[in-house]
C-alpha cells in the first residue's frame, strides 16, 4: 500500500504516473498484441506522467506553500531559508506541511492570548497606580488650599494640617522609592552580597523593630516552637530583612486586633531553608491567591480598609527570593489567616 500519511511529491508523482501507464501499457498489448510497443508505451507515459505531475505539484502547489511559509515567518526570505523552499520543502509532505502550519498556529495563539494579558495587566497597572498616586496627591492638594483659604492664620489649624500634608508627602516618596527598586529589580540590576548568617536572628531583629506597631492591635510576634535552633543560610542579608519586613507589615496591616503572627523555619532537603509567616487576619479569597504578588494588586476586602502602603511590597518581596534563584509561595483561608512561605539556601 501507499504510506499516504508520509508520501513525499515525488512518490505521489509516482504513483500517479503508474496508475496511467499500466492501464494504457495493457491496453496496447490487448489491441496490437505487440509486447515491445507496449513496454516503449508504459515507459514512456510513466516518465512523461512523472515528470509532468512532479512539474505541477512543484510550479503551483509548492509555490502557494512557499508562500505559505514566507507568511508565517513574515519576512523576506534570507539565502538560508530560500535553501529551504528550494531543497527541503519539497520532499515534504503534505501532512508534514499541515503540522508545520498548526504548530504555527497554536504558537500564534499563545502569543496573542499572552499579549491580551499584558495588555489587561498594563490596564490593571496604571488604573491601579493611577488610584495609589491620586489618594495622597488630593490629600496634599485640599490641606494646601484649605491653608491658603484663611486656615493658615489659625496655628493649631495649620500645623496640624502641615503634619497631615507631610505625611502624605512621605506616603508619595516612598511610593516613589518602592517604584524605582522594582523597575530596577524588574531589569536585573539587583545585585546580591550574600554571606552566611542565621535567619532566626534577621527575624528576630525584625520583630524588634516592627513591635510598636504591632502593640498598637496587641498582636503577639513570636517563633515557632520548635523553629529556635539556629539555622544558617546563605543569602543577602539586607535583602532579606527587607523581604521579612514587608512580609511582617502585611501581617500586622491585615490582622486581628489581640491576634498573632509566627515565624518558622525548616531544614525540608538539606540544601534548602524554608521560612514562613503565618498570621491569623483577614485572609485572602482563593480566586485572588494567584495575583497577590502583583504589583499594586490588593483585594477589595483589602482595599477597603485603611490601611497604607505602597501596594508593592509583595511584588519587590518575589523580585528578591527569585533573584536568590528560590521561590515563593502563599496559603490562606478567608477569617482563618494566610501564611507566606519562602526557601534560601542552606549555609
Amino acid at each position: 500500500m501507499i504510506p499516504a500519511k508520509n508520501i513525499s511529491p515525488r512518490l505521489l508523482s509516482f504513483f500517479t504516473a503508474l496508475s496511467m501507464a499500466v492501464p494504457v501499457g495493457l491496453l496496447v498489448f490487448i489491441l496490437e498484441r505487440k509486447w515491445v510497443l507496449a513496454v516503449v508505451t508504459f515507459l514512456v507515459i510513466l516518465g512523461g506522467g512523472y515528470l509532468l505531475i512532479l512539474w505541477m505539484l512543484e510550479k503551483f502547489i509548492y509555490r502557494k506553500i512557499k508562500l505559505i511559509y514566507k507568511f508565517i515567518q513574515q519576512t523576506k526570505a534570507t539565502r538560508k531559508e530560500e535553501t529551504y523552499f528550494k531543497y527541503i520543502l519539497p520532499q515534504k509532505s503534505m501532512d508534514e506541511v499541515r503540522e508545520d502550519v498548526e504548530a504555527w498556529a497554536r504558537e500564534n495563539t499563545k502569543e496573542i492570548e499572552l499579549l491580551r494579558k499584558n495588555e489587561q495587566f498594563r490596564k490593571e497597572f496604571l488604573q491601579n497606580l493611577s488610584h495609589e498616586l491620586k489618594t495622597p496627591v488630593f490629600a496634599i492638594q485640599g490641606y494646601v488650599d484649605t491653608l491658603l483659604n484663611g486656615a493658615l492664620e489659625n496655628r493649631e489649624v495649620n500645623r496640624r494640617f502641615l503634619e497631615k500634608t507631610a505625611t502624605n508627602i512621605s506616603r508619595l516618596t516612598n511610593l516613589l522609592i518602592d517604584l524605582d527598586q522594582i523597575s530596577s529589580l524588574e531589569r536585573g540590576e539587583l545585585r546580591l552580597q550574600k554571606k552566611t548568617f542565621i535567619i532566626q536572628d534577621v527575624v528576630k531583629e525584625v520583630f524588634e523593630s516592627i513591635s510598636i506597631v504591632a502593640e498598637q492591635k496587641n498582636i503577639q510576634l513570636s517563633i515557632k516552637k520548635g523553629c529556635e535552633s539556629p539555622l544558617s543560610v546563605y543569602a543577602d542579608k539586607e535583602r532579606i530583612r527587607q523581604v521579612l519586613l514587608n512580609l511582617v507589615e502585611n501581617s500586622i496591616k491585615y490582622g486581628k486586633t489581640n491576634g498573632s503572627v509566627v515565624a518558622s523555619m525548616y531544614n525540608v532537603d538539606g540544601s534548602h531553608i524554608l521560612v514562613e509567616l503565618s498570621d491569623d487576619g483577614i485572609g485572602i479569597p482563593e480566586k485572588h491567591l494567584q495575583r497577590v504578588f502583583e504589583r499594586f494588586y490588593r483585594t477589595d476586602e483589602g482595599r477597603s480598609m485603611d490601611v497604607t502602603g505602597s501596594g508593592l511590597g509583595l511584588a519587590i518581596c518575589k523580585h528578591i527570593i527569585e533573584a536568590h534563584g528560590q521561590t515563593i509561595h502563599v496559603r490562606s483561608r478567608e477569617d482563618i489567616g494566610t501564611t507566606v512561605g519562602f526557601t534560601l539556601d542552606k549555609r
